[in-house]
């Protein structure tokens, strides 16, 4: 499936298949955007920033990554003029096939979907990495962790679900995270998920 003209957001950080993504949201590029996707119940594409900031300076160059994820609204508010604060979750991955800056600032990309991750049932010596998981989350404030800790059973024995939670929460660098979103195999994923967790200790 392709999307024309998909607004982008770009961002310091990776967003994952079924993963939590809090916005605060107080450029007027941005406003407008959020503005429009509530509007019509579209989605809009995150995407990792490679080259400058996540605030628009004078001048300031942007570059970014070719694949991201799509962010579906969730809920949304206007706390004060000119501010925004909405709940996104990750919803497909996609990869950009053209590009495009707007006058004001706002990027928009042509985009194709790429296939969601195999459902693959945790193998023996995985399994540790999702009782980890439960238990790191556990630990969390309840704002932060507990819409996970409710997901299905299905999803706690899903090797990509458990990869994309645990690269969430790990503290890799930003292309790690983004080589991370884009291997197609979840059961790699999970296994190099399962050697950072030695490397931290975890395990």
């Amino acid at each position: 499936m392709v999307l024309n003209s998909l607004p982008l957001f770009p961002l310091g950080t990776v967003l994952f298949p079924q993963g939590a993504l809090p916005l605060r949201i107080f450029e007027v590029r941005y406003l407008d955007m959020i503005s429009k996707c509530i509007q019509a119940g579209a989605p809009f594409g995150v995407i990792a920033l490679t080259e400058g900031a996540e605030v628009q300076v004078p001048q300031g160059q942007e570059a970014f990554a070719n694949v991201g994820t799509l962010a579906n609204i969730t809920h949304h508010a206007s706390p004060q003029p000119g501010l925004k604060v909405v709940q996104c979750v990750g919803a497909q991955r996609y990869r950009i096939t053209r590009r495009e800056r707007l006058k004001h600032g706002l990027w928009v990309a042509d985009v194709e979907h790429l296939e969601p991750d195999m459902s693959v049932q945790l193998p023996p010596e995985l399994e540790s990495c999702a009782a980890i998981l439960r238990k790191v989350i556990s630990s969390l404030p309840p704002q932060v962790g507990s819409s996970q800790l409710e997901a299905s059973a299905e999803a706690w024995n899903d090797c990509g679900w458990i990869a994309n939670r645990w690269c969430e929460l790990l503290p890799i660098p930003l292309p790690i995270k983004q080589r991370m979103l884009e291997l197609d195999n979840p059961v790699i994923r999970l296994e190099l998920v399962s050697d950072m967790l030695e490397k931290f200790g975890l395990v």
